[in-house]
């Protein structure tokens, strides 16, 4: 583009302000470069072009977010990101947040689900939040709806809720009950990677599907496969 300059640069003569207020404005989703709004400061502009700063323009400084994901089964965990689009961004969602690029900058996954699991996946840039769940995952009960196949064996059900070892180490008691005839229900804290599947085995069953609904106090309720929303400022874990 010939005689471009960066956004910020543009900005910064348009307001009469500093670079580093210009690109607080652009980062903030509050600059329009002909009528589209543009969150890269590096962004060429030519002359002719309409730079606009929005009526509602505010300098706040941007506040971390959380983001609570439907994850797709097989979905690898280095493609979760991708998921978090303003296309993908539940229609529900009540947080009163904007969505901006800047919130998928340094987002990251409190933990895994293994690939071939669905379900509530917690994507954080507070810290807060991940001193919680990452440092304190032991202490974090999640639910799992586990599809399963097989014929369980006698006395399988007590040795699921608690009996087994894993890694020569006794597991710490897990609830689990069955949903309907295929389908199990755990519940219990530090469940690791992998586990479940582990303990299905162990009492003749093979695991078939498995889905996380639930972590701590927050539930992934009606967010569809897929799809994301933010955590809203008064839930907590």
């Amino acid at each position: 583009m010939v005689d471009s300059i960066r956004l910020s640069k543009r900005v910064a003569e348009v307001l009469a302000c500093s670079r580093s207020v210009a690109e607080q404005y652009i980062e903030g989703g509050w600059i329009s470069v002909d009528g589209k709004v543009i969150e890269e400061a590096g962004h060429r502009v030519d002359p002719q072009q309409q730079v606009v700063l929005a009526p509602d323009a505010t300098l706040v400084a941007i506040a971390p977010v959380t983001i609570l994901l439907h994850k797709p089964a097989g979905m690898e965990a280095d493609a979760v990101l991708q998921c978090i689009t303003p296309e993908n961004l539940y229609a529900d969602d009540r947080s009163g947040i904007r969505f901006l690029k800047k919130h998928t900058t340094d987002l990251k996954a409190t933990d895994q689900l293994e690939t071939m699991a669905s379900g509530l996946l917690v994507l954080t840039q507070d810290w807060h939040v991940a001193r919680k769940l990452v440092d304190d995952a032991a202490s974090i009960e999640q639910e799992y709806i586990a599809e399963v196949s097989g014929e369980l064996v006698v006395g399988g059900l007590v040795l699921l809720n608690h009996g087994l070892s894993m890694n020569r180490k006794a597991l710490a008691p897990v609830k689990v009950s069955w949903q309907n005839e295929t389908r199990l229900r755990f519940a219990g804290k530090g469940i690791q990677r992998g586990q479940i599947a582990y303990m299905c085995e162990q009492v003749g069953l093979t695991l078939v599907g498995l889905k996380r609904i639930r972590m701590a106090r927050m539930p992934m309720a009606a967010l569809p496969v897929g799809q994301w929303r933010y955590l809203k400022g008064y839930e907590r874990f």
